[in-house]
């Protein structure tokens, strides 16, 4: 391993300290609850909360903290006892920081499950140990290995309701494998906790001494996510052209964009799509001075020895790592709109930081989420519903498959008339 590799492996799990996750489950399966535990077990919330949430339980006459409380935001929610919309929340340990995106469990939020999970680095799952494996446990699984969220966590809440028996946990265990061997997930770890109580939320549990494995904030600090991205293939989708047009600078061109996979060195030959013209990197620039080399989920700027013309929607690769080129693509999507997507429908697709028009050239099959079956002959595409359709798109696109590259590989489209994104896609 050359040095500049060891450098790179270093920086990248430095920033890799963010952990994005989401939780996903069924009503009353206790996600709200279990968010608030670990909220208020790692000390991440501040006095005046607590004394808000204790008077707020005291007042509906609980008999103990609601801590589902502290992310159920809406009054609205709160009166049906459930959670609607995506609600993220923010919280950091000594060791890491977290976002959590709080989706809802109803087969009629499957859009915000999408929305919230699409760019996580793990999912939590929860079962309620007295109902086991369900059905909406199947959706949001498939839905998670849909979205290619690389770790799973099964969280076997409401243990306590059970008298910690570890039979019932085995049963859940072997139940849930048994599934999860039809998706493509990769990691999954199964973990029995009492949200209600704390037990193996942040703290060990007193009540499962036969439960060897860690605590949920113990596997979420310590979960090793550096290798997650892909660092192979070289991707730059330029957002921004810089031309300062000051005497200064008289002949500086900066390509501005998010680095989407790979990693880029000074040095290096690249290639710029669609054009083809090969160059190689005089410079790499960022707000706090040059670098190097330059990785996902880095912002850079690369300035090329040579003047080539590059603008907004074109990428930068390697000269011999190029992804594919198309106008007709396979995807599946999530559609998020009232009104049905229906076959020869126009849009605006978005994908990376290209904008060109699309129609809708046919729709293979609507999955039952519940069943994971594949309904054929449907001729539009439903709230909620997820799909495998065709389009066609009006200039070529440069991507990778959403199994090699989930920043490359995905797609939104945005309704023409309205400017509301309609759906959500996964490039096959």
């Amino acid at each position: 391993m050359t040095t500049t590799q060891e450098n790179f492996d270093s920086k990248a799990y430095l920033d890799m300290e963010l952990l994005r996750f989401t939780t996903a489950g069924s009503v009353d399966d206790g996600k709200s609850t279990l968010i608030g535990r670990l909220l208020y077990d790692s000390k991440s919330i501040f006095e005046d909360q607590i004394e808000a949430i204790e008077s707020a339980s005291e007042k509906r006459g609980e008999e103990y903290v609601n801590l589902a409380l502290l992310t159920d935001g809406l009054r609205a929610e709160r009166e049906q006892g459930i959670t609607i919309d995506v609600a993220y929340r923010y919280f950091s340990t000594p060791k890491r920081k977290f976002i959590i995106a709080d989706t809802p469990g109803h087969i009629q939020y499957t859009r915000n499950m999408v929305t919230g999970a699409s760019t996580a680095n793990l999912a939590i799952i929860l079962v309620d140990a007295r109902k086991g494996i369900i059905e909406q446990t199947f959706r949001h699984s498939y839905i998670a290995s849909l979205l290619q969220i690389p770790h799973i966590v099964v969280c076997v809440n409401k243990m306590d309701l059970v008298d910690w028996d570890e039979a019932t946990f085995d049963k859940i265990v072997s139940d849930y494998k048994a599934f999860a061997s039809k998706l493509d997930i990769k990691d999954v770890t199964f973990i029995p906790i009492s949200a209600l109580t704390g037990d193996n939320v942040v703290e060990r549990s007193k009540n499962m001494t036969w439960y060897n494995g860690s605590t949920l904030l113990y596997l979420l600090e310590n979960i090793h996510i550096g290798s997650d991205l892909n660092h192979i293939d070289a991707r730059l989708p330029v957002q921004y052209v810089i031309r300062p047009m000051k005497n200064e600078y008289h002949d500086y061109r900066g390509y501005a964009g998010r680095v989407a996979g790979g990693v880029f060195r000074v040095g290096d030959i690249v290639k710029a799509l669609p054009s083809g013209f090969t160059s190689k990197i005089k410079a790499i620039k960022t707000m706090d001075g040059d670098l190097d080399e330059a990785f996902t989920p880095q912002s850079v700027t690369l300035l090329l020895e040579d003047e080539i013309d590059i603008s907004r929607g074109d990428m930068i690769v390697r000269e011999n790592n190029v992804p594919q080129t198309g106008q007709e693509l396979d995807v599946m999507l999530c559609w998020m709109n009232e009104k049905p997507m229906p076959l020869r429908g126009k849009y605006i697709l978005r994908h990376t930081s290209k904008e060109c028009k699309t129609i809708i050239t046919e729709i293979k099959y609507v999955l039952d989420t519940n069943t994971l079956t594949r309904v054929e002959g449907q001729t539009e595409l439903k709230l909620n519903e997820i799909g495998r359709v065709s389009i066609k798109t009006t200039v070529p696109l440069f991507f990778d498959s959403y199994r090699k590259n989930r920043q490359t590989g995905s797609i939104i489209l945005v309704d023409e008339a309205t400017n509301e994104t309609v759906a959500a896609g996964m490039i096959v």
